[in-house]
């Protein structure tokens, strides 16, 4: 078995064994339970796309497509700002492997995806992306297009009101996605991830391209 399978594997081994973190809560209803079970199937299963193209704005509201980072290996989160727990440590992850791989960082461009527009507003995202690596490049899009494109690869979300409050959090499946310089899907890492791991498949990608 190459290095790659391996790595590959062993992510898929660590995802099914890490899957109750995914979600903060257990999802309730058959349905949406269903749901989420079938996006991990089709993402782990390598028998269906994964990915696409998409155009979002970016936090200083310009638009971007997965096009005009052509040229770059491409790290893909999807995630929202109010997150307690697995976001920042995943993106803490990403820019700390930046660091790592030092001028070859310069290649990779790593970008979040909000899942929650209608909190996640251009202002709170400059200042949220920028704490992680300067350049991380956060996006925003209406509802529907934020489903679609999270649909495309294979994540699950979904708002959770807390019953004391009137505020919510988001349960959702925490990936990074890896990109090749053609925007093809690659990999995924599962959250928790270390930077030095996720290193050697970023620089296999990176050298092969």
């Amino acid at each position: 078995m190459s290095r790659r399978a391996l790595i590959g594997a062993v992510a898929v081994f660590v995802a099914i064994a890490a899957a109750s973190l995914f979600w903060p809560r257990p999802i309730s209803g058959d349905m949406r339970r269903a749901d989420a079970a079938r996006l991990m199937n089709e993402l782990m299963s390598g028998k269906v796309p994964v990915g696409g193209p998409f155009a979002l704005d970016d936090q200083w509201g310009k638009p971007k497509t997965l096009d005009d980072f052509r040229g770059k290996v491409v790290l893909l989160y999807f995630g929202y700002t109010h997150c307690p727990d697995v976001c920042p440590t995943d993106l803490s992850a990403i820019g700390a492997m930046l660091r790592l791989l030092g001028a070859q960082g310069d290649a990779v461009q790593p970008l979040f995806v909000t899942l929650d527009p209608q909190r996640d507003t251009p202002s709170v995202l400059r200042e949220y992306a920028a704490a992680f690596h300067p350049r991380f490049v956060a996006l925003r899009g209406s509802e529907d297009d934020t489903r679609r494109i999270a649909l495309r690869y294979k994540v699950f979300y979904e708002k959770v009101q807390r019953p004391e409050s009137q505020t919510y959090l988001i349960d959702h499946a925490a990936f990074t996605f890896l990109l090749d310089r053609k925007g093809n899907y690659v990999a995924f890492f599962p959250p928790g991830t270390k930077p030095d791991r996720m290193a050697v498949m970023v620089r296999e990608a990176l050298e092969s391209n």
